[in-house]
């Protein structure tokens, strides 16, 4: 396991208890390097939306545990935050919520000579996404071959 991954799981470990008392979901944890910076980012939510003091309650009680563990090598920048409306079907969790909404799907590689769909969720499983498009049509995605999967928005 790389050490990013490490890092990723004992932040995922620590947050869960200190997310869970605030009756909040922890959606992700990431571990990345932007520029000459490393960032730990954890993805909070709950119905309704996450406000600011609620970022900044988690932040805190993760602060001082970080502190107390000092499980991380390098400087690196804590942020605590709603992973926004375009946040990316990540986990079963994603998926599952996400059953019969509309998606947006970018592919690595073109098919059918486009590589942006949109379509309803009907079914997915740990290596395809089902997907109901406008015209009535069922399309079929390797999970692997999907480059980004988020819900669709219209503003």
């Amino acid at each position: 396991m790389s050490k990013k991954e490490v890092y990723e799981q004992k932040a995922e470990s620590i947050l869960l208890p200190i997310v869970a008392s605030h009756g909040f979901e922890l959606v992700d944890v990431e571990y990345v390097k932007e520029g000459s910076n490393w960032y730990l980012r954890a993805y909070i939510d709950k119905e309704g939306g996450i406000t600011v003091d609620d970022c900044e309650a988690v932040s805190r009680a993760f602060s001082d545990k970080l502190d107390e563990e000092d499980f991380i090598e390098e400087a690196y920048i804590m942020e605590v935050s709603s992973p926004g409306l375009g946040r990316p079907l990540k986990k079963e969790k994603d998926y599952a919520r996400s059953m019969g909404k509309e998606l947006e799907i970018r592919t690595y590689r073109a098919i059918q000579k486009e590589k942006e769909f949109y379509g309803v969720l009907k079914a997915y499983d740990d290596n395809s996404v089902t997907i109901s498009r406008e015209d009535g049509t069922e399309m079929v995605f390797q999970k692997a071959d999907i480059a980004l999967i988020r819900l669709a928005f219209d503003f």
